[in-house]
């Protein structure tokens, strides 16, 4: 018999792997083309030619154990980290060094490593509806608690910071910042972090402990009508940086990343010791090493933005003229709708009649609204229109 931890987790399984896999179902009794699978963030713009090219050029020009065998670090190849840190201060006048930087297996690696770091059992980790679902396993794993900040979408989704001061304790020990955020596509600009980097200041002081910042940072490369997207660390001292290629080199399957770790974090050598050892004891033992090679060689390389740019305005353009209440998305690939009825869930049941795959809010913590994932091909968008044409008179809009 599993764990009950696990049977409790299974229970709970993810909603959106789940509609995924009936879009696989669906397209082998309707054709693919004739399914409309808005269900998972899986990029469909091919890698840039550099990810290609740097495969190549490593699997021609590296010994097989550079290419193959365990790192000399659990935290990474040095010259990979250096290649990163580096670029890293280019874009953003940051200070890093290869000290700053653990390789990791994707941002959900990444995490699950600073949060079986810095965790204690009952320690309380706080984030903002809507949030990404699978952050109440990965602070769960290490028997922490997830406390959620309510959704504001009278404000667009733009957290309420009153709400979020109301909800620390003694218990807090870390805050997860998505952004651009999953499932909303809102980017929490500048001003917004200095408030919340103020009132965690406060509280750090008051309670005379650390509370971390973790910015979970996947989509960054993916903001539209340049809009900025703030870097972290330059607003506040105990943050930690997750990020993810799979969404802006198309990598997904890949699972490469990094965490940045800066000096100013309290403790630092403490706590990176402690994330190189829990890469090691969680099982990932260092991140794929001939993927930190590609990664190296790619960091010029840029997505097609203005694939998912196209995307997501006739996407949005087509929703709202059919009447759908549709939040404009700043960023990542993804539109957060609201549904024209109460019961998410049934909206999202009555969509497959007409082969449209959309997640519920509820997975997210934010009922009542549906995530809807452009990240698929251009003609799937158009084909799709005349399927939402017929939804929507469901409802009479």
């Amino acid at each position: 018999m599993i764990s009950k931890k696990m049977t409790k987790m299974v229970a709970n399984s993810s909603a959106i792997r789940a509609m995924f896999e009936e879009g696989n179902r669906l397209a082998k009794e309707y054709g693919r083309e004739n399914v409309f699978d808005f269900s998972l963030g899986n990029p469909s713009t091919p890698a840039p030619i550099e990810v290609n090219d740097g495969i190549i050029d490593a699997v021609s020009n590296l010994d097989s154990m550079t290419l193959h065998g365990y790192n000399n670090s659990n935290a990474g190849f040095e010259d990979v980290r250096d290649a990163i840190a580096k670029s890293l201060n280019k874009r953003f006048d940051t200070y890093f060094e290869a000290r700053n930087i653990l390789m990791t297996v994707g941002a959900a690696g990444g995490l699950n490593v600073a949060l079986k770091s810095i965790l204690d059992p009952e320690d309380e980790v706080i984030v903002f509806a809507p949030y990404f679902g699978e952050y109440k396993n990965y602070v769960e794993n290490y028997d922490g608690v997830l406390v959620t900040v309510p959704p504001c979408p009278g404000n667009g989704f733009v957290p309420s910071l009153e709400e979020f001061e109301k909800l620390i304790t003694p218990k807090t020990k870390a805050i997860i910042i998505n952004n651009p955020n999953n499932p909303t596509g809102v980017i929490l600009n500048a001003e917004f972090i200095k408030n919340l980097c103020a009132i965690l200041r406060g509280f750090e002081a008051r309670f005379e402990h650390e509370i971390y910042l973790i910015s979970d940072e996947p989509y960054r490369e993916l903001a539209y009508e340049e809009v900025e997207v703030p870097y972290l660390t330059k607003y506040y001292a105990n943050t930690i940086v997750g990020y993810s290629f799979s969404k802006s080199l198309s990598i997904p399957g890949e699972r490469i990343g990094y965490l940045v770790i800066p000096d100013e974090v309290k403790d630092y050598d403490e706590l990176f010791n402690a994330c190189v050892v829990a890469t090691r004891i969680l099982g990932f033992v260092n991140a794929p090493t001939l993927l930190q090679q590609v990664v190296k060689r790619s960091l010029e390389a840029k997505t097609d933005l203005e694939f998912y740019d196209r995307n997501r305005l006739t996407l949005y353009e087509g929703l709202e003229s059919l009447g759908f209440d549709v939040i404009k998305p700043q960023g990542a690939f993804y539109l957060f709708m609201k549904a024209p009825i109460a019961d998410e869930k049934e909206f999202v049941a009555n969509a497959k009649k007409y082969n449209i795959l959309i997640v519920p809010g509820s997975s997210f913590g934010a009922p009542g609204y549906v995530r809807i994932a452009y990240c698929v091909a251009f003609e799937t968008i158009k084909n799709s229109m005349e399927a939402w044409k017929k939804l929507a008179a469901d409802y009479n809009l």
